[in-house]
C-alpha cells in the first residue's frame, strides 16, 4: 500500500509540473501575441514591412498623450511577464521570455526618459521615415491607392506631433547641437517642391497599375497629386521654418549628450540599448577602443610597408584620397562596380551558409534629395510579400569623396553575407514569435555587418593591397567610434578633436569624416555597437573552433548565428554555449 500511495504522489507530482509547464508556456504564447498585435497598432509602418496591409493607411502616433498610454501598456506587459514561471518554460520559451523581458525594458526605460523629445538624426528621422513608410508595398487594387493617399494625409498631424515633442525638449534643454541643424535643414527644405511629381512619394503612383480603369487611374492620380501638395509639402515647409526660426536658436552649441538635462543616464542608456550590454562604461569603452586603434595600426603599418610604398601613413592615406585611379567618374560607374562586388561574393555565399534567403537584393543610388548629409551606404528592407527587394544603397553623391578601393568592404557589410543576409533570414523565419522577426539590435546586426567585412577575406573579395587597406580602414573606422563617441559624449571631446582623430587614423575621404562625426553627436552611443558586436562574434566564433577542432563547420556556426533573428550580445553567447554543449553530448 505504501509503494502505490509513493506511485501515486510521483505520478500526481509529474502531472502537476506538465500541467504548470503548459500553463507557462500558454500565458507566454498569449502574451506575446498581444505584444504583437499591440506593436502593430502601435507602429504602422513596422506593420507594412511585416506585410501586414491593414495599417497601411496610417502613421504612428507619437503625442504626449500617445506616449503614456504607450509607457502604461508595456509596463502592464512587463507584469505579466514577471509573473510567468520562468523556470516552468522549454528552452526555446526561455529565449523568447528573455529577449521579450529585454525588449520590454529598454523601451520603458527610453519612454521614461523622454527620447522623442529628439525625433532625428544625420542617419534616420521620422520625416524620412514618413516618406519611405510605403516603399515597396505591393498596389494592384483601388484599396491600396487610397490607403497610400490616406498615409500622405496623415503627414500633417505626425509632423506637428514630433514638432510639438521637440518643443517640450526645446523647454527642457534636451536638443540637439546646432551643427546638426546646419546638416539637416538643407535634406528638409529640399522636400518642398513646386510640382508634386517631383517628390519620392509620387512614384508608386506615376507606376500605376495599368489595369485598372483609365477614369480610375486618372483620378487616383490627381488625388495623389493633390494630398502631396496638400499634406505632404506644408508639413516639409512648416518643419524647415521651426527648424530655422525655432529650432535652431534653441540648439546647443555644444556636442555632448552628457551636456543635456538628464545627460549622463541618458548617454548610459543609449549605452545599453546600442550594445546590449550592462557590463560596460563609458570609460571601459574608450579604452576598449584606443587598443584596437592600436593594434589595426600596426596591421596598416605591416600593409603598406609589404606594398612598396614609398612612405609612411599619412602619405599613403593621402595617395588613396588624392588619386583618380580610385574614384569612379559617373555615378553608374560606381553603382556598376558595387554591383560587380555583390555578384562576387554571392557566388561563394554557399560555402559559408547552409541557409541562404529567398528575398532578393539590388544595388540602388541614395535618394537625391537626402545623399549630400547621408552616410556612404546603408542597407533598407524589403517588404514582406512586397514587390521590392532589399536596398544596397550607395552614395553616388561627390564621387571624389566615394573610393572605389573601400566597396568590397562596404559591400559585404550592407549586402552579403552583411546586412541583407541577416535581416533576410530574420524576416523568413517560420519558427520563430512574430515579434521577433522584425527585431533589430545594433551591436548584433552591426556587428555581424563588421565580421562580413572580415569574412570576406576568407570569401577571397579582397583583390589587392588597396581593397585590404580599405577593408582595414574600416575597421580601424569602427575602432575609432568607440574612441570618439565615448570621448564627445563622456570626455569632453570638441567637434574638431574627433574630425582629427578618425582622419588621422583612417582613409576614409574628409566628406566621409566630418559625415561621420556630425552622426555620432547627433546618434550618441549607436557607434559603438559596431565593433562590440563584431568583437563578441569573434570570441564566439574562436570558441567554437577551439572546442570542436575538425567537427567545427562554418556554415553551420553562421547559420546558428543568425538563425535565432536579432538577439541582445548576452543571449547570442547563450545561444551558441548551448550549441557547443550540444554538439559535445
Amino acid at each position: 500500500m505504501k509503494t502505490l500511495t509513493t506511485l501515486a504522489s510521483i505520478i500526481l507530482l509529474a502531472l502537476s509540473t506538465q500541467l504548470a509547464a503548459q500553463s507557462a508556456e500558454r500565458q507566454l504564447q498569449e502574451l506575446m501575441d498581444d505584444y504583437w498585435a499591440y506593436r502593430l497598432l502601435e507602429n504602422p509602418t513596422l506593420a507594412t514591412r511585416a506585410g501586414i496591409a491593414a495599417y497601411n493607411h496610417l502613421l504612428p502616433q507619437v503625442s504626449s498623450v500617445d506616449q503614456a498610454r504607450r509607457l502604461t501598456s508595456e509596463e502592464e506587459f512587463q507584469e505579466r511577464l514577471d509573473a510567468i514561471d520562468r523556470d516552468g518554460l522549454n528552452r526555446d520559451d526561455q529565449v523568447n521570455y528573455d529577449l521579450l523581458g529585454w525588449v520590454l525594458a529598454r523601451s520603458i526605460d527610453g519612454m521614461r526618459l523622454n527620447t522623442s523629445r529628439i525625433p532625428f538624426n544625420t542617419f534616420s528621422s521620422f520625416f524620412a521615415g514618413a516618406l519611405r513608410a510605403s516603399f515597396g508595398v505591393p498596389m494592384n487594387t483601388e484599396e491600396d491607392y487610397r490607403a497610400y493617399i490616406s498615409r500622405i494625409e496623415e503627414f500633417p498631424r505626425y509632423f506637428n506631433e514630433n514638432i510639438n515633442n521637440m518643443r517640450q525638449g526645446m523647454r527642457e534643454g534636451f536638443v540637439l547641437p546646432k551643427i546638426i541643424i546646419d546638416g539637416i535643414l538643407p535634406t528638409v527644405q529640399a522636400q518642398v517642391y513646386d510640382n508634386p511629381d517631383d517628390s519620392s512619394l509620387a512614384e508608386p503612383i506615376l507606376d500605376i497599375n495599368e489595369r485598372l480603369p483609365e477614369s480610375l487611374r486618372t483620378q487616383l492620380l490627381n488625388d495623389t497629386r493633390t494630398a502631396i501638395r496638400n499634406y505632404a509639402i506644408p508639413s516639409f515647409r512648416q518643419l524647415a521654418t521651426f527648424l530655422e526660426e525655432e529650432y535652431y536658436p534653441a540648439a546647443t552649441e555644444g556636442i555632448a549628450a552628457s551636456d543635456l538635462a538628464n545627460g549622463e543616464e541618458y548617454y548610459a542608456h543609449q549605452i545599453r540599448v546600442y550594445t546590449t550590454r550592462t557590463d560596460l562604461s563609458a570609460d571601459e569603452i574608450h579604452q576598449i577602443g584606443l587598443s584596437e586603434v592600436a593594434r589595426i595600426r600596426e596591421e596598416m603599418d605591416a600593409l603598406i610597408e609589404s606594398a612598396g610604398f614609398a612612405g609612411g601613413f599619412a602619405e599613403f592615406t593621402e595617395f588613396l584620397r588624392t588619386d583618380p585611379r580610385f574614384y569612379a567618374q559617373t555615378a553608374e560607374e560606381l553603382l556598376q562596380a558595387a554591383s560587380f562586388v555583390a555578384k562576387k561574393i554571392d557566388y561563394r555565399m554557399p560555402e559559408f551558409f547552409g541557409r541562404l534567403p529567398r528575398m532578393p537584393y539590388g544595388v540602388v543610388a541614395v535618394p537625391a534629395e537626402i545623399a549630400p548629409n547621408y552616410t556612404t551606404a546603408s542597407y533598407n528592407f524589403g517588404v514582406s510579400g512586397g514587390t521590392r527587394g532589399g536596398a544596397y544603397w550607395v552614395n553616388t553623391y561627390a564621387l571624389d569623396q566615394r573610393p572605389l578601393y573601400e566597396l568590397p568592404a562596404l559591400t559585404a557589410h550592407e549586402a552579403v553575407p552583411g546586412h541583407h543576409q541577416q535581416n533576410a533570414i530574420a524576416q523568413e523565419m517560420e519558427n520563430l514569435p512574430a515579434f521577433r522577426t522584425q527585431l533589430g539590435f545594433s551591436a548584433f546586426g552591426e556587428g555581424w555587418g563588421l565580421y562580413s567585412e572580415k569574412l570576406a577575406i576568407e570569401m577571397d573579395i579582397y583583390a589587392n593591397e588597396y581593397e585590404h587597406f580599405g577593408r582595414l580602414s574600416y575597421e580601424m573606422w569602427r575602432a575609432c567610434r568607440l574612441v570618439i563617441d565615448t570621448g564627445i559624449h563622456a570626455k569632453g571631446w570638441s567637434r574638431q578633436q574627433a574630425i582629427d582623430y578618425l582622419s588621422d587614423n583612417t582613409s576614409l575621404s574628409r566628406a566621409n569624416v566630418r559625415a561621420e562625426v556630425d552622426r555620432y553627436i547627433s546618434w550618441p552611443g549607436q557607434a559603438l555597437a559596431y565593433k562590440l558586436g563584431e568583437m563578441k562574434i569573434l570570441e564566439l566564433r574562436q570558441r567554437a573552433e577551439d572546442e570542436l577542432g575538425n567537427r567545427f563547420d562554418i556554415r553551420e556556426f553562421h547559420d546558428v548565428i543568425l538563425g535565432q533573428g536579432a538577439l541582445p550580445l548576452e543571449l547570442l553567447e547563450r545561444i551558441v554555449n548551448q550549441y557547443l554543449e550540444d554538439k559535445r553530448q
